[in-house]
């Protein structure tokens, strides 16, 4: 493999593997865990909760560090495509609401207990907009896209 893939592809697959594991988790929670937990103790939701949390926490960070590298490298290749950019900054607010909800229903802050008293919704509501911010990603990823004949033609002043 060429040298100058091997951090592309792993930011590539850091960025999937984080997206399978917590969407997958949070869809598992969601559809699986609730409805049959929703009668226990709050003592076992308060385990499940806890141990989440150390499947959250680090897969935002690669999350947010990987999407940043992934988008850093883009960009050159996006110059003057107006739709890409609006796509992908939605995408990424999207991503802002979607860690914030996770990290408040994994986490105990007093000020967030509401939401989490109501964490099937809020969790229902991060997967929507999970689901849309792949929708965006695949999108993006694949449609036909070439540079502006400006940006891709570079003018020789000095000819003869």
């Amino acid at each position: 493999m060429d040298a100058d893939l091997i951090l592309p592809v792993i930011s590539r697959w850091a960025h999937i593997g984080c997206a399978i594991v917590l969407i997958g988790g949070s869809a598992f929670i969601w559809l699986v865990l609730q409805p049959v937990l929703r009668d226990e103790n709050a003592a076992l939701h308060d385990r499940i909760r806890n141990r989440w949390k150390k499947f959250v926490h680090p897969g935002v960070l690669i999350f947010l560090a990987s999407g940043i590298y992934n988008f850093v490298k883009a960009v050159p290749d996006h110059r003057g495509d107006s739709l890409y950019h609006m796509l992908i900054g939605t995408k990424m607010l999207l991503a802002l609401i979607v860690f914030a909800l996770a990290s408040i229903l994994v986490g105990n802050k007093p000020g967030t207990q509401k939401i989490r008293d109501n964490a099937r919704k809020w969790l229902g509501i991060s997967l929507l907009l999970s689901t849309v911010i792949v929708g965006i990603s695949g999108f993006v990823k694949i449609r036909p896209y070439s540079t502006p004949v400006s940006a891709s033609i570079a003018v020789d002043t000095n000819t003869k």
